[in-house]
């Protein structure tokens, strides 16, 4: 996989102009429509988590799109005269085009087609041991330890590494995080547990970290720090056909308490993409 589009945004003119285009769309203030959003990026994984966000802010009813190469290439299928393009963000072009299923012709389309781009179905061991070998390449310490059933796992910050804010990226070593993972559990639990904690460090809860491209967030309430994690882990696990345990616990809280102004939707879907990238997981449209 290396076509993931997860930084886009790094400037601030990006970052304002995204927020712009999500105050003024007003399309996610409600649970309803938050969790309906969160299901179409699952649903559409060959596309980055934002893209996938772009692309139901054009199209909400869109069930499956690529690229003019990916169509012909993948499918072998053209795009029809005349069809209207959608747009999505791209490194340094600013955008490139994308077209819907319904604007093609050609071969049949395989029963699992929007599976298609996935490269892990069901979570094994040696999924579980190789996202550990790719986290400590970056300074996450990942280990397995038994600990009774109630408790899936952590992430903590040494109280040694003080010195992260400060440094530059250049300048930095890779810095050292600790996750520790219930060695009872079985893979796919394990995976969901250590998504959800990768989630807390790329939504900035531990605190700014240069090198990893990592926000200061830690000013969000415990509640909200949780609800942020649950949402980023139901994105990425859904991809990726693992059903986390606390499905029911966030489709409640959106179903019924979410106040979606208070939701940042950009750190959301921009830490589900770095988790994604991190962990080589999906490998998106090419064009």
């Amino acid at each position: 996989m290396k076509t993931q589009q997860t930084d886009l945004f790094q400037n601030k003119d990006e970052r304002s102009l995204l927020a712009q285009l999500l105050d003024e769309s007003r399309l996610y203030k409600e649970g309803k429509n938050f969790k309906e959003l969160l299901e179409f990026v699952n649903k559409l994984s060959n596309f980055a988590p934002f893209n996938a966000f772009v692309l139901h802010i054009q199209k909400p009813g869109l069930r499956f799109a690529a690229s003019k190469y990916d169509w012909g290439k993948k499918f072998n299928r053209s795009v029809k005269e005349g069809a209207r393009p959608l747009l999505i963000l791209w490194p340094f072009a600013p955008v490139v085009l994308v077209y819907d299923v319904d604007d093609t012709e050609g071969d049949e389309l395989p029963a699992d087609v929007t599976q298609a781009f996935r490269a892990t179905g069901s979570i094994t061991e040696s999924h579980i041991q190789g996202f550990i070998r790719k986290l400590n390449k970056l300074g996450i310490d990942t280990q397995l330890i038994e600990y009774g059933d109630g408790h899936a796992g952590h992430i903590k910050r040494p109280i040694h590494d003080i010195k992260i804010n400060n440094q530059s990226k250049d300048s930095k070593q890779k810095p050292d995080y600790l996750i520790r993972l219930n060695k009872r559990h079985e893979p796919n639990v394990q995976f969901a547990t250590l998504v959800h904690e990768l989630a807390h460090l790329y939504l900035g809860h531990l605190g700014t970290d240069k090198f990893l491209k990592i926000p200061d967030r830690q000013l969000k309430s415990h509640d909200a720090q949780e609800i942020e994690a649950e949402s980023v882990c139901y994105i990425v696990c859904h991809r990726n056909n693992v059903e986390p345990n606390s499905e029911a616990y966030l489709t409640n809280f959106v179903d019924d308490k979410l106040q979606a102004e208070n939701m940042d939707l950009y750190a959301l879907l921009k830490a589900a993409g770095q988790i994604e990238t991190i962990l080589d997981l999906v490998t998106h449209t090419k064009f």
